[in-house]
């Protein structure tokens, strides 16, 4: 695992833990309904983590970038699926998700070297 994947990952779960040991029953909530939503419905998994992607880029949120990112590719999305779903983010964004477009290719490419 590259070491920009790994570092992201520590901090996160490292972050989150503390989050919940906090024991705040909004965050608890919040991080529940998050969970709840990705999971398997009507829309399979893959295609919830693409739609988390494009608002994510949106919203221009690198964090989440990469979270759906390793998502995606841990549900089974190809380099050309992503690509596509960026550059729906890219359209409905406009130029400003350009910057974070270039970091999501750079952190895709990571996971691709796993």
């Amino acid at each position: 695992m590259s070491k920009q994947i790994e570092e992201f990952n520590a901090y996160r779960s490292k972050m989150n833990e503390k989050l919940l040991a906090d024991n705040n029953k909004i965050i608890k909530r919040i991080f529940n309904l998050d969970t709840n939503a990705y999971a398997a419905g009507a829309l399979d998994v893959k295609t919830k983590e693409l739609l988390g992607l494009v608002a994510s880029a949106v919203l221009r949120c690198d964090d989440c970038v990469k979270y759906h990112l390793e998502r995606s590719y841990e549900e089974g999305a190809n380099k050309e699926e992503v690509m596509e779903t960026l550059g729906i983010a890219t359209l409905v964004g406009g130029t400003i998700v350009v910057p974070h477009l270039r970091r999501a290719y750079e952190f895709w490419e990571e996971l691709e070297k796993q």
